[in-house]
């Protein structure tokens, strides 16, 4: 009974699910997954890949990991692995025999089925700024703690820019909701608000079982059909240096067990959490990836897993994280050609320290967007809206950073590097010869409208031009622009059954206490 009326309801839910909204603020490129042709980066030779994979099991087999979760121990226990204390070590061939059960891609399925993900191949694939304390926009003027109105602001940016493919964590926490009910709203907002893939945080068990719930019942499924292929996700940071927490492979173990997508991302800082070098900072967040990748692989074989980068370097002036940096891309980088080594997706960030939307901000994000290009990154993180380390998130900053992620998918377009007839051009040239221009010939009247990227906030007007219109800067011009797609904001459509539903287990669980804070 219950299966047939998931079935009603999901294909009710489906009819009218292509994203829907006001006026066209901007004209945006379409909805696509962009895949990434260039040859990635590889500043490893042969022996540098073999000397960082020796290095990460040598940190395995000798000085091992701590695992601060009893049932990881057992299982660990259970596979062979030496077990003492809360330290586990383990060999080599485990881990490679571990790790070669993962699929090196995998698809992510979201309510909207129009909106699903392939996780892998030669896909890049970009998400919204995930977990920030605090917000900033032009009209408050300074940093304050996040609200529910805020984050719902900015997953409303997640739905609309179709650069975005995919929603992370909260993209500003809402410190204005109770910690032990904060998942139930946000996540009610996330899956009415958007129709893209929905992330869970690995915050003990209630959290990531209420998002596993409101996932199933948003997309109108009934409990097989939710396990039967990936829906979600989740990601996870070590606690560097060599150490995972007990309610993060907690959550891991959950969602693999159903069927659900985990990327493990050690957060190594070089010259703090992990070697002021940058090739041991790199065979440390490995081990720690791998490590807890190949317990995810024993207890199901084959479960949709990745790998996460987040290794940068600290100020060594003043210990403050660094993002953006050269140690940052080329660790990046070499992380690519690792994942590639084990057959692994790929998750990397798209990050800076600045504190606002500033010249500082753009340069750091586009070396660490550039960065992603580069190594090959499947999946990146925080691509729009991060600003100070991941501690503010701006809404000035997400439009500016949408603009980049369009450029740097026009760059990735097939049709950038064409070398047919009609781009060599031969007959063009021939027809202007050694005076006129090019202006006015059919072959540039016939291409003109779609043949250069076209910005949506970037102002190419003359100084004089630009000074006339106001001399309105770009993160004003964000602004505004921010302002006007809030105010002409439609939903996706959701089947109003479902929607009951989903509150229905909002209120529920909320009167049950919602989840522990003590986790």
């Amino acid at each position: 009974m219950a299966d047939a009326l998931a079935k009603r309801r999901r294909g009710g839910g489906r009819a009218g699910n292509a994203a829907r909204r006001g006026h066209a603020v901007i004209e945006q490129m379409p909805w696509r997954l962009p895949v990434n042709l260039d040859r990635p980066t590889e500043p490893l030779d042969e022996a540098g890949i073999a000397a960082l994979h020796d290095g990460a099991m040598r940190i395995l087999e000798e000085i091992g990991v701590a695992f601060l979760n009893p049932e990881a121990l057992e299982i660990f226990r259970a596979a062979g692995c030496r077990v003492e204390g809360e330290l586990v070590r383990m060999d080599r061939d485990f881990v490679m025999e571990m790790v070669g059960k993962a699929p090196s891609s995998f698809t992510l399925t979201p309510r909207n089925p129009d909106r699903k993900l392939v996780i892998g191949e030669n896909y890049i694939l970009f998400g919204n700024v995930s977990s920030p304390p605090n917000y900033w926009d032009m009209e408050i003027g300074r940093k304050v703690p996040g609200t529910r109105e805020q984050c719902a602001n900015l997953l409303k940016l997640t739905q609309y820019f179709n650069c975005i493919h995919f929603a992370g964590g909260y993209p500003v926490e809402p410190v204005d909701l109770h910690a032990s009910i904060r998942h139930l709203d946000v996540l009610f907002d996330k899956l009415t608000l958007t129709d893209k893939v929905m992330h869970a945080y690995s915050l003990g068990p209630e959290r990531v079982e209420d998002v596993m719930e409101m996932v199933r019942i948003a997309g109108g499924l009934s409990h097989e059909e939710f396990e039967a292929t990936p829906r979600m996700y989740t990601n996870i940071n070590s606690t560097s240096p060599l150490k995972h927490d007990h309610p993060m492979i907690d959550g891991c173990l959950r969602l693999i067990r159903r069927g659900q997508a985990v990327i493990v991302s050690p957060f190594t800082l070089a010259g703090a959490m992990a070697p002021v070098t940058m090739a041991g900072a790199v065979a440390q967040s490995l081990a720690e990836a791998l490590c807890a990748i190949a317990l995810f692989q024993y207890v199901r074989p084959g479960c949709p897993c990745a790998i996460g980068t987040f290794t940068s370097n600290v100020d060594m002036k003043s210990g403050a994280p660094a993002f953006g940096t050269p140690e940052y891309m080329r660790a990046t980088q070499m992380t690519g050609q690792m994942a590639r080594f084990y057959g692994l997706p790929l998750r990397s960030s798209g990050v800076c320290a600045a504190n606002v939307p500033d010249g500082q901000a753009m340069w750091e994000t586009s070396n660490s967007l550039w960065a992603a290009v580069q190594s090959g990154t499947n999946m990146v993180y925080h691509a729009a809206g991060w600003l100070e380390g991941g501690l503010i998130a701006s809404p000035e900053k997400f439009i500016m950073d949408c603009e980049l992620l369009q450029q740097i998918q026009r760059y990735l377009e097939p049709a950038t590097f064409a070398t047919g007839p009609d781009e060599i051009a031969l007959e063009a040239i021939r027809e202007v010869g050694q005076s006129g221009h090019f202006f006015g010939i059919q072959h540039t009247q016939d291409r003109y409208t779609t043949a250069f990227y076209q910005p949506f906030l970037s102002d190419w007007k003359n100084f004089e031009a630009w000074q006339a219109d106001g001399a309105v800067w770009t993160p004003e011009r964000a602004h505004r622009m921010f302002k006007e797609i809030i105010a002409s904001f439609e939903p996706p459509a959701m089947d109003p059954a479902i929607r009951e539903e989903l509150t229905a287990f909002v209120d529920r669980r909320k009167a049950e206490g919602g989840a522990p804070t003590d986790f």
